[in-house]
């Protein structure tokens, strides 16, 4: 069965054709990257990034051009991308940052997915096994709508995020356990978790500054919400605009991006179940400051809303 679709998939190079893969969800022709990208010039280049066998603390990268020729490689760099040319991926691990930020200064456009749940859902209507080539045949077959284009703004502020995240997770994790335990235990929980919480101040302070440097609108809002100084809002306003693109994206889309609602209508469950869970924390920890009380959801909707009205070309302008 594989081989069979595979034998259908037309070639990043053929401008008049169509992505076969990509009628089965919709029922209706819509090019695929692969082939609106051979009508523009260039080679595109799709990758499944996956763990190691060997002891699962590496990643390899298997791509290809064409869905039928992959090769394998154990870097970004490796892949014989070049100016004009595209990178799709499913995943983008932080190991790999560095390389993806040096093919960007190639000339490379890169692309990652932005719903992995697509993967398992398309794979099962196309009845393809559970490989790296099988998913690889997914990215080709969806519409580059589902991707979105990566700059070294966004993975610089990307890594350091993950770290201010790691940190507020340990932290939040010893709180809880450090309410379970004895007087005594509890003190000796008291120097760690105090560590924590400077090394939360510190990177805070850093990822503010580098959001200063890389969003020019960033200054701004800081100033009109009044946080300035305020280490963890200015931290949480630093995450919500690098993942949420506010000038450009609708209320009801940032509205379902932030779970700021639960739907009722049925045909709204599935966007339900796919909000993202770290950029509600976010947004929840600038209403704290803003409001400097426990905000319910209204109170972070007006937030939101603020927050847009102010991102927009006229208001900076």
């Amino acid at each position: 069965m594989t081989e069979n679709v595979m034998a259908e998939a037309p070639a990043p190079g053929s401008p008049e054709t169509t992505s076969v893969l990509a009628v089965g969800a919709r029922g209706d022709w819509a090019p695929s990257p692969a082939a609106r990208h051979g009508a523009q010039g260039g080679k595109s280049f799709f990758c499944d990034v996956h763990r190691t066998k060997k002891n699962g603390g590496g990643y390899r990268i298997t791509f290809t051009t064409d869905g039928t020729t992959f090769r394998h490689v154990d870097g970004f760099l490796d892949i014989p991308a070049d100016v004009g040319d595209k990178v799709f991926v499913d995943v983008l691990p932080l190991h790999h940052i560095d390389g993806v930020i040096e093919l960007l200064r190639r000339g490379v456009e890169v692309y990652y997915l932005r719903r992995l749940t697509l993967i398992a859902k398309k794979r099962e209507e196309l009845k393809l096994s559970k490989s790296a080539k099988s998913d690889i045949k997914v990215l080709m077959s969806l519409e580059e709508k589902w991707f979105r284009r990566v700059s070294e703004n966004f993975l610089v502020m990307r890594r350091m995020i993950a770290g201010y995240r790691s940190l507020l997770k340990s932290h939040q994790q010893l709180l809880n356990k450090s309410k379970a335990l004895s007087e005594r235990e509890r003190n000796m929980l008291k120097p760690a978790i105090k560590t924590i919480e400077e090394q939360m101040v510190t990177l805070a302070k850093q990822i503010s500054e580098e959001a200063g440097k890389r969003y020019p609108a960033y200054s701004k809002l800081v100033d009109e919400l009044g946080i300035r100084g305020k280490n963890s809002a200015m931290e949480a306003l630093s995450e919500l605009i690098v993942y949420a693109d506010f000038s450009k994206s609708s209320l009801r889309r940032l509205k379902k991006l932030l779970a700021l609602y639960k739907p009722v209508r049925s045909r709204w469950k599935k966007h339900w179940r796919l909000y993202d869970g770290q950029l509600r924390q976010a947004l929840d920890r600038l209403a704290i400051t803003c409001y400097d009380t426990i905000p319910n959801g209204r109170m972070c909707w007006q937030l939101i809303r603020r927050i847009k009205e102010l991102s927009t070309p006229q208001t900076q302008g």
